[in-house]
């Protein structure tokens, strides 16, 4: 009579037996993987013929950099049609000709609305750099036959003359220097995570908004002081923001300086705004007072308060137009399925906007009024600290934007620094040295998309991807690939669950996962876009023209 195993002897029987049946499995699949890679390998024929697959599936590769191309240059060349015609209609609304705003001709007509080269440019310098960095790319690995860093950083680096579609160099500086300020965060992030370099203080809960204003330092000491180092599009518009006259700004650098003040222009202007015919005007004054800042009132608090109140009704339209036009171009499913909710958050994020750079201005002309309280003479460096002082104004924005906008105004600062060492003969003025910069730093920003991703900000990673068309750095399965290579591919995903868990985790919180299938991509590219996080490169590419129109407007 046969006696049956202890109780507590079958489910240690019933785990050996499982622990066997796994061990042959992993065993069988390993063989029938060594030989699907034979396989593989005596289908691709001899080494001297092979390289790496294309990853466009069933499209050639000139369809697919024409596609790309013509993709980008519609995408950028929408993008800043529709900022024009939306600062037109608030010019229009501002005139209260209402009636005009249903008048298709008056609304974008050419006489009006000059955006159309530019439009083209923009268009240009987008779908070029992509439609060549495509192109590009394919003919490296078919040419090198093998893919590695360097396919990538060659492809971006000659792209990269596709900014010669701007024809100032002074944007395309900006550009230049914003995109080196981007390849050194991309350095750093790199460094830090192989431990190789960690920078002092990165740490701090404010470094931003002390990046930001050691730049917007800078802007201001230059536009008080040295104007000429700004492009004269960003003088007029930050001229049109603030609430002192170009005189008065004159006068003070020429007190600064110890030049004689025109006297006679600083009394036109005085009499054009009916002040005090009293003011006592020197040709050498120690100090301009407030009299002659803000003449209309000899109250510097409510000076102060109507600066601040005016700059945002002046800049509201600007800042709503930069906002909503992207909102709608770069995210159009989504406001097509709620375009009640996704305009309020357009209106709220241009509100915010509005507000910290009306109390900049605010700020700023409460420490040079200050500063006239209890000083008897004036000195260049005031305006230097005024302007990082007001920067603190940049807390009113959300943390998520503030090293964003730093490393917006940066090129600015670093533009006006360069053009100053440049006069002063400390550095060498080279001609079309911005281009140059510009194709090193496309090469570089290229290599850390595709082989190291996650030391890009979200945001770059994102825009980047978004006007590649999500080819590249989300490639979906080519179709021409064999049962055997999808079947090695999913064998792959099965021995890494906790890669792919992680991967599907992150998927809200990251921005166009690079291990995710293109599907899953595009879905990610309407719902996880942050429109906040676009607005400072989209301002960087049309800020000189915004701000011509803009002063249009104010006019």
């Amino acid at each position: 009579m046969r006696t049956s195993p202890p109780p507590q002897q079958q489910p240690a029987a019933a785990a050996s037996t499982a622990e066997a049946a796994e061990r042959r499995l992993r065993e069988a699949e390993q063989r029938l993987k060594e030989a699907m890679e034979e396989l593989q390998r005596r289908q691709r024929g001899p080494p001297e013929n092979f390289h790496p697959p294309c990853d466009h599936a069933d499209e050639s590769c000139v369809a697919n950099a024409v596609g790309n191309l013509c993709q980008s240059f519609l995408l950028s060349y929408g993008i800043r049609v529709g900022i024009g015609i939306l600062l037109r209609a608030f010019k229009l609304a501002r005139l209260k000709s209402y009636s005009s705003l249903l008048d298709i001709k008056q609304l974008v007509s050419e006489k009006d609305l000059i955006v159309r080269e530019e439009a083209c440019r923009v268009g240009l310098l987008f779908g070029g750099f992509t439609g060549s960095y495509h192109a590009l790319r394919c003919l490296l690995r078919k040419f090198r036959k093998k893919e590695t860093p360097v396919n990538a950083i060659l492809a971006g680096a000659v792209s990269g003359l596709s900014i010669l579609a701007l024809d100032d160099s002074s944007r395309r500086r900006t550009l230049a220097l914003y995109l080196l300020a981007r390849l050194a965060q991309c350095a750093y992030n790199s460094a830090k995570s192989k431990n190789k370099f960690h920078l002092w203080g990165s740490h701090w809960s404010h470094g931003d908004t002390l990046l930001f204003a050691i730049a917007c330092a800078q802007i201001m000491y230059a536009f008080v002081m040295r104007p000429e180092s700004l492009p004269k599009s960003y003088q007029d518009f930050i001229q049109k923001t603030g609430p002192v006259a170009a005189p008065v700004y004159k006068a003070v650098r020429d007190c600064c300086r110890g030049c004689p003040v025109d006297v006679a222009s600083l009394s036109a202007y005085l009499s054009s705004r009916r002040a005090s015919n009293t003011l006592k005007l020197e040709e050498f004054p120690d100090i301009i007072p407030c009299s002659i800042i803000h003449p209309d009132t000899n109250s510097c608090l409510i000076h102060n308060g109507n600066a601040a109140a005016l700059t945002f009704r002046k800049t509201f339209p600007l800042y709503f137009s930069l906002t909503f036009v992207p909102f709608v171009v770069l995210r159009l499913q989504k406001f097509m399925d709620a375009p009640v909710r996704t305009s309020w958050h357009a209106v709220t994020g241009a509100v915010r906007s509005t507000t910290f750079l009306s109390a900049f201005v605010g700020i700023f002309q409460g420490v040079i009024c200050l500063h006239r309280k209890v000083a008897l003479r004036d000195h260049k460096l005031v305006y230097w600290l005024a302007g990082g002082i007001s920067a603190l104004s940049v807390l009113l924005e959300k943390k998520a934007r503030r090293g964003e906008l730093a490393l917006y105004v940066l090129p600015r600062a670093g533009e006006s620094l360069w053009y100053i060492l440049v006069n002063r003969r400390l550095l060498p003025n080279i001609k079309n040295a911005e281009v140059a910069l510009f194709c090193a730093c496309m090469g570089g920003i290229m290599y850390y998309l595709e082989h190291e991703p996650d030391t890009m900000a979200p945001f770059l990673r994102g825009l980047i991807r978004r006007f590649l068309a999500s080819r590249i750095s989300n490639p979906g399965p080519p179709s021409n690939r064999n049962a055997s290579y999808t079947y090695l591919q999913t064998l792959d995903a099965m021995k890494k669950p906790e890669k792919m868990t992680s991967g599907i985790d992150s998927f809200n919180s990251e921005l166009f996962a690079g291990q995710l299938s293109s599907v899953q991509a595009n879905i990610n590219l309407e719902e996880g876009l942050n429109v906040d996080f676009i607005l400072p490169p989209i301002k960087l590419l049309v800020d000189q023209h915004c701000t011509d129109r803009y002063t249009e407007f104010l006019n």
